[in-house]
Protein backbone atom coordinates (compact mmCIF):
# COMPACT_ATOMS: atom_id res chain seq x y z
CA UNK A 1 0.00 0.00 0.00
CA UNK A 2 1.20 3.50 -0.82
CA UNK A 3 2.65 5.41 2.16
CA UNK A 4 1.49 8.79 0.86
CA UNK A 5 -2.06 7.46 0.85
CA UNK A 6 -1.70 6.29 4.45
CA UNK A 7 -0.24 9.63 5.53
CA UNK A 8 -3.13 11.48 3.90
CA UNK A 9 -5.96 9.48 5.46
CA UNK A 10 -4.39 9.63 8.93
CA UNK A 11 -5.97 13.05 9.52
CA UNK A 12 -9.45 11.53 9.05
CA UNK A 13 -9.01 8.47 11.28
CA UNK A 14 -11.39 9.73 13.96
CA UNK A 15 -14.45 10.06 11.70
CA UNK A 16 -16.50 8.03 9.28
CA UNK A 17 -15.91 9.15 5.69
CA UNK A 18 -17.74 8.36 2.46
CA UNK A 19 -15.78 6.78 -0.40
CA UNK A 20 -16.89 7.44 -3.98
CA UNK A 21 -16.48 4.02 -5.61
CA UNK A 22 -17.42 3.76 -9.27
CA UNK A 23 -15.96 0.31 -9.89
CA UNK A 24 -12.96 1.51 -11.89
CA UNK A 25 -9.46 0.52 -10.91
CA UNK A 26 -8.71 3.78 -9.06
CA UNK A 27 -11.72 3.75 -6.76
CA UNK A 28 -11.60 -0.02 -6.20
CA UNK A 29 -7.99 0.26 -5.06
CA UNK A 30 -8.98 3.11 -2.75
CA UNK A 31 -11.78 0.96 -1.31
CA UNK A 32 -9.43 -1.96 -0.56
CA UNK A 33 -6.67 0.25 0.82
CA UNK A 34 -9.07 2.08 3.11
CA UNK A 35 -10.43 -1.24 4.34
CA UNK A 36 -6.88 -2.47 4.99
CA UNK A 37 -6.20 0.66 7.04
CA UNK A 38 -9.10 -0.32 9.29
CA UNK A 39 -10.67 3.13 9.35
CA UNK A 40 -14.45 3.75 9.47
CA UNK A 41 -16.10 4.49 6.12
CA UNK A 42 -19.12 3.91 3.90
CA UNK A 43 -18.84 3.30 0.14
CA UNK A 44 -21.13 5.09 -2.32
CA UNK A 45 -21.72 4.01 -5.92
CA UNK A 46 -23.84 6.07 -8.31
CA UNK A 47 -25.78 4.19 -10.96
CA UNK A 48 -26.37 6.76 -13.68
CA UNK A 49 -28.53 4.38 -15.68
CA UNK A 50 -26.72 5.38 -18.89
CA UNK A 51 -25.26 1.94 -19.74
CA UNK A 52 -26.92 -1.46 -19.76
CA UNK A 53 -24.18 -2.84 -17.49
CA UNK A 54 -24.33 -0.09 -14.86
CA UNK A 55 -26.78 -1.91 -12.59
CA UNK A 56 -24.71 -5.11 -12.66
CA UNK A 57 -21.48 -3.23 -11.97
CA UNK A 58 -22.98 -1.32 -9.04
CA UNK A 59 -24.21 -4.59 -7.55
CA UNK A 60 -20.73 -6.12 -7.97
CA UNK A 61 -19.14 -3.19 -6.12
CA UNK A 62 -21.66 -3.69 -3.32
CA UNK A 63 -20.57 -7.34 -3.00
CA UNK A 64 -16.90 -6.28 -2.84
CA UNK A 65 -17.63 -3.76 -0.09
CA UNK A 66 -19.68 -6.32 1.84
CA UNK A 67 -16.80 -8.80 1.75
CA UNK A 68 -14.59 -6.05 3.19
CA UNK A 69 -17.17 -5.32 5.93
CA UNK A 70 -17.74 -1.83 4.56
CA UNK A 71 -21.32 -0.47 4.40
CA UNK A 72 -22.32 0.34 0.83
CA UNK A 73 -25.11 2.35 -0.78
CA UNK A 74 -26.14 2.47 -4.43
CA UNK A 75 -27.49 5.89 -5.42
CA UNK A 76 -29.62 6.19 -8.56
CA UNK A 77 -29.74 9.11 -10.99
CA UNK A 78 -33.42 9.30 -11.83
CA UNK A 79 -35.39 11.46 -14.20
CA UNK A 80 -34.91 12.56 -17.79
CA UNK A 81 -31.28 12.60 -18.98
CA UNK A 82 -30.07 15.45 -21.22
CA UNK A 83 -29.09 14.72 -24.82
CA UNK A 84 -26.28 17.28 -24.92
CA UNK A 85 -23.59 17.73 -22.29
CA UNK A 86 -24.33 14.34 -20.78
CA UNK A 87 -20.84 13.92 -19.26
CA UNK A 88 -21.02 17.21 -17.33
CA UNK A 89 -24.63 16.54 -16.31
CA UNK A 90 -23.72 13.06 -15.04
CA UNK A 91 -20.81 14.45 -13.02
CA UNK A 92 -23.05 17.13 -11.49
CA UNK A 93 -25.73 14.56 -10.64
CA UNK A 94 -23.13 12.19 -9.16
CA UNK A 95 -21.82 14.81 -6.76
CA UNK A 96 -25.30 16.02 -5.82
CA UNK A 97 -26.40 12.49 -4.95
CA UNK A 98 -23.32 11.70 -2.89
CA UNK A 99 -23.23 15.05 -1.09
CA UNK A 100 -26.92 14.78 -0.30
CA UNK A 101 -26.30 11.33 1.21
CA UNK A 102 -23.44 12.74 3.30
CA UNK A 103 -25.58 15.58 4.66
CA UNK A 104 -28.47 13.28 5.53
CA UNK A 105 -26.13 10.87 7.33
CA UNK A 106 -23.96 13.46 9.13
CA UNK A 107 -20.84 12.53 7.15
CA UNK A 108 -18.50 15.47 6.74
CA UNK A 109 -15.94 14.05 4.28
CA UNK A 110 -16.34 12.54 0.82
CA UNK A 111 -13.22 10.92 -0.65
CA UNK A 112 -12.78 10.58 -4.40
CA UNK A 113 -10.22 8.52 -6.31
CA UNK A 114 -8.60 11.23 -8.45
CA UNK A 115 -4.97 10.22 -8.85
CA UNK A 116 -1.70 11.61 -10.25
CA UNK A 117 -2.54 10.90 -13.89
CA UNK A 118 -5.83 12.75 -13.48
CA UNK A 119 -3.87 15.66 -12.02
CA UNK A 120 -1.51 15.82 -15.00
CA UNK A 121 -4.28 15.39 -17.57
CA UNK A 122 -6.32 18.17 -15.96
CA UNK A 123 -3.27 20.46 -15.97
CA UNK A 124 -2.66 19.83 -19.68
CA UNK A 125 -6.33 20.39 -20.50
CA UNK A 126 -6.23 23.73 -18.68
CA UNK A 127 -2.93 24.59 -20.37
CA UNK A 128 -4.55 23.99 -23.76
CA UNK A 129 -7.33 26.40 -22.80
CA UNK A 130 -4.86 29.08 -21.76
CA UNK A 131 -5.89 28.98 -18.09
CA UNK A 132 -4.26 31.17 -15.46
CA UNK A 133 -2.75 30.29 -12.09
CA UNK A 134 -6.04 29.07 -10.66
CA UNK A 135 -6.59 26.49 -13.38
CA UNK A 136 -2.95 25.44 -13.69
CA UNK A 137 -2.70 24.96 -9.92
CA UNK A 138 -4.41 21.64 -10.51
CA UNK A 139 -6.88 19.51 -8.58
CA UNK A 140 -6.86 20.34 -4.87
CA UNK A 141 -6.10 17.70 -2.26
CA UNK A 142 -9.03 19.05 -0.29
CA UNK A 143 -11.89 21.37 -1.15
CA UNK A 144 -15.39 22.08 0.13
CA UNK A 145 -18.69 21.79 -1.66
CA UNK A 146 -22.09 22.44 -0.13
CA UNK A 147 -20.66 22.16 3.36
CA UNK A 148 -18.94 18.79 2.74
CA UNK A 149 -15.15 18.36 2.52
CA UNK A 150 -14.06 16.59 -0.66
CA UNK A 151 -10.73 14.86 -0.06
CA UNK A 152 -8.52 13.23 -2.70
CA UNK A 153 -6.06 10.81 -1.06
CA UNK A 154 -4.60 9.41 -4.31
CA UNK A 155 -3.33 12.58 -5.99
CA UNK A 156 0.29 11.49 -5.46
CA UNK A 157 -0.31 7.92 -6.65
CA UNK A 158 -0.10 7.00 -10.34
CA UNK A 159 -2.71 4.86 -12.07
CA UNK A 160 -0.12 2.21 -12.91
CA UNK A 161 0.59 1.58 -9.24
CA UNK A 162 -3.12 1.19 -8.51
CA UNK A 163 -3.63 -1.15 -11.46
CA UNK A 164 -0.53 -3.22 -10.63
CA UNK A 165 -1.72 -3.61 -7.03
CA UNK A 166 -5.18 -4.79 -8.10
CA UNK A 167 -3.79 -7.17 -10.71
CA UNK A 168 -1.18 -8.62 -8.33
CA UNK A 169 -3.77 -9.18 -5.62
CA UNK A 170 -6.47 -10.55 -7.89
CA UNK A 171 -8.81 -7.64 -7.23
CA UNK A 172 -11.38 -7.21 -10.00
CA UNK A 173 -12.41 -3.86 -11.43
CA UNK A 174 -14.40 -2.58 -14.38
CA UNK A 175 -13.13 -0.87 -17.51
CA UNK A 176 -15.02 2.18 -18.76
CA UNK A 177 -15.26 2.17 -22.56
CA UNK A 178 -15.41 5.96 -22.48
CA UNK A 179 -11.73 5.89 -21.45
CA UNK A 180 -10.94 4.70 -24.98
CA UNK A 181 -13.12 7.22 -26.80
CA UNK A 182 -10.79 9.75 -28.41
CA UNK A 183 -13.64 12.17 -29.03
CA UNK A 184 -12.91 13.27 -25.45
CA UNK A 185 -9.99 15.66 -24.99
CA UNK A 186 -8.88 13.92 -21.79
CA UNK A 187 -8.58 10.58 -23.58
CA UNK A 188 -6.51 12.08 -26.41
CA UNK A 189 -4.18 13.66 -23.84
CA UNK A 190 -3.94 10.36 -21.94
CA UNK A 191 -2.94 8.44 -25.05
CA UNK A 192 -0.39 10.99 -26.26
CA UNK A 193 1.09 12.32 -23.02
CA UNK A 194 4.08 10.03 -23.38
CA UNK A 195 5.30 12.23 -26.24
CA UNK A 196 6.20 14.96 -23.76
CA UNK A 197 8.56 12.54 -22.05
CA UNK A 198 9.83 10.71 -25.13
CA UNK A 199 10.31 13.73 -27.41
CA UNK A 200 10.90 16.63 -25.01
CA UNK A 201 12.15 14.94 -21.83
CA UNK A 202 9.28 16.52 -19.85
CA UNK A 203 8.57 13.82 -17.28
CA UNK A 204 5.43 13.30 -15.22
CA UNK A 205 7.34 14.13 -12.05
CA UNK A 206 8.41 17.49 -13.52
CA UNK A 207 4.84 18.30 -14.48
CA UNK A 208 3.65 17.44 -10.97
CA UNK A 209 6.37 19.68 -9.54
CA UNK A 210 5.18 22.57 -11.72
CA UNK A 211 1.61 21.98 -10.55
CA UNK A 212 2.69 22.06 -6.90
CA UNK A 213 4.54 25.34 -7.45
CA UNK A 214 1.53 26.89 -9.17
CA UNK A 215 -0.75 25.62 -6.39
CA UNK A 216 1.36 27.49 -3.82
CA UNK A 217 1.09 30.68 -5.89
CA UNK A 218 -2.67 30.13 -6.10
CA UNK A 219 -2.89 29.75 -2.33
CA UNK A 220 -1.09 33.05 -1.77
CA UNK A 221 -3.45 34.85 -4.16
CA UNK A 222 -6.48 33.27 -2.53
CA UNK A 223 -5.60 34.75 0.83
CA UNK A 224 -5.96 38.20 -0.72
CA UNK A 225 -9.16 37.24 -2.56
CA UNK A 226 -10.82 35.72 0.49
CA UNK A 227 -10.25 38.92 2.42
CA UNK A 228 -11.82 40.99 -0.36
CA UNK A 229 -14.80 38.64 -0.57
CA UNK A 230 -15.33 38.91 3.18
CA UNK A 231 -15.77 42.69 3.01
CA UNK A 232 -17.96 42.76 -0.13
CA UNK A 233 -21.44 44.15 0.58
CA UNK A 234 -24.02 41.42 -0.09
CA UNK A 235 -27.63 42.63 -0.16
CA UNK A 236 -30.59 40.30 -0.85
CA UNK A 237 -29.02 38.22 -3.64
CA UNK A 238 -26.87 41.05 -4.95
CA UNK A 239 -23.43 42.38 -4.23
CA UNK A 240 -22.29 46.00 -4.37
CA UNK A 241 -18.69 47.08 -4.00
CA UNK A 242 -16.43 50.04 -4.86
CA UNK A 243 -14.74 49.82 -8.25
CA UNK A 244 -11.52 50.77 -6.46
CA UNK A 245 -11.77 47.55 -4.43
CA UNK A 246 -11.54 45.62 -7.69
CA UNK A 247 -9.01 47.66 -9.63
CA UNK A 248 -6.59 48.08 -6.73
CA UNK A 249 -5.87 44.34 -6.88
CA UNK A 250 -3.19 42.76 -9.12
CA UNK A 251 -4.79 41.73 -12.43
CA UNK A 252 -4.77 38.00 -11.69
CA UNK A 253 -6.57 38.71 -8.41
CA UNK A 254 -9.03 41.04 -10.18
CA UNK A 255 -10.06 38.19 -12.45
CA UNK A 256 -10.50 35.70 -9.62
CA UNK A 257 -12.34 38.18 -7.37
CA UNK A 258 -14.78 39.07 -10.14
CA UNK A 259 -15.27 35.44 -11.19
CA UNK A 260 -15.90 34.29 -7.62
CA UNK A 261 -18.47 37.05 -7.04
CA UNK A 262 -20.30 35.95 -10.19
CA UNK A 263 -20.22 32.33 -9.07
CA UNK A 264 -21.62 33.16 -5.65
CA UNK A 265 -24.38 35.44 -6.88
CA UNK A 266 -25.46 32.97 -9.59
CA UNK A 267 -25.02 29.99 -7.23
CA UNK A 268 -23.05 28.20 -9.95
CA UNK A 269 -20.64 25.30 -9.43
CA UNK A 270 -17.83 27.02 -11.32
CA UNK A 271 -16.67 30.51 -12.18
CA UNK A 272 -17.14 31.72 -15.78
CA UNK A 273 -14.40 31.05 -18.34
CA UNK A 274 -11.31 33.19 -17.98
CA UNK A 275 -11.72 34.86 -21.39
CA UNK A 276 -15.26 35.96 -20.52
CA UNK A 277 -14.11 37.45 -17.22
CA UNK A 278 -11.27 39.30 -18.97
CA UNK A 279 -13.74 40.87 -21.41
CA UNK A 280 -16.06 41.82 -18.56
CA UNK A 281 -13.19 43.42 -16.66
CA UNK A 282 -12.37 45.56 -19.69
CA UNK A 283 -15.98 46.72 -19.92
CA UNK A 284 -16.01 47.68 -16.25
CA UNK A 285 -13.33 50.30 -16.85
CA UNK A 286 -16.23 52.59 -17.83
CA UNK A 287 -19.85 53.01 -16.73
CA UNK A 288 -22.02 50.39 -18.48
CA UNK A 289 -24.24 47.33 -18.04
CA UNK A 290 -23.12 43.80 -19.03
CA UNK A 291 -24.36 40.25 -18.54
CA UNK A 292 -22.46 37.08 -17.71
CA UNK A 293 -23.19 33.82 -15.88
CA UNK A 294 -26.91 34.61 -15.57
CA UNK A 295 -26.01 37.88 -13.85
CA UNK A 296 -26.35 41.55 -14.71
CA UNK A 297 -23.24 43.58 -13.93
CA UNK A 298 -23.56 47.35 -13.72
CA UNK A 299 -21.00 50.05 -13.05
CA UNK A 300 -22.02 53.56 -12.08
CA UNK A 301 -19.25 55.97 -11.13
CA UNK A 302 -17.24 54.22 -8.40
CA UNK A 303 -19.81 51.51 -7.63
CA UNK A 304 -20.19 48.08 -9.22
CA UNK A 305 -23.29 45.94 -8.76
CA UNK A 306 -23.76 42.25 -9.59
CA UNK A 307 -27.29 40.82 -9.47
CA UNK A 308 -29.12 37.82 -10.87
CA UNK A 309 -30.75 38.60 -14.20
CA UNK A 310 -34.27 39.79 -13.60
CA UNK A 311 -33.35 41.24 -10.23
CA UNK A 312 -32.93 44.85 -9.24
CA UNK A 313 -29.98 46.73 -10.72
CA UNK A 314 -30.58 49.78 -8.56
CA UNK A 315 -27.74 50.81 -6.28
CA UNK A 316 -30.21 51.66 -3.56
CA UNK A 317 -30.05 49.18 -0.70
CA UNK A 318 -33.02 48.02 1.28
CA UNK A 319 -33.47 49.64 4.65
CA UNK A 320 -32.85 47.27 7.53
CA UNK A 321 -35.87 46.74 9.77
Amino acid sequence: MNQKFLDFIEKYKSETVALAVSGGVDSIAMLYWYAAAGLPCVALTVDHGLRKDSKTEAAAVKKMATRLNIPHEILHWKGIKPICGIEAAARKARYELMLDYCRKNNIGVLMTAHQADDQIETFLMHLARGSGVYGLGGIREQSERDGIIIARPLLHVFRKELKDWCDTNGVKYFLDKMNEDESFTRVRIRKNRHLLRDKLDITDDRILLAIENLARAREALEQVINHQLSIANYDDGRVIFPASQLFALPQESQLKFLGELLRRVSNADYTPRLGDIIRLLEKLSDDNISTLSNCTIRRLNDKILIALQGGSVSFRQKKKK
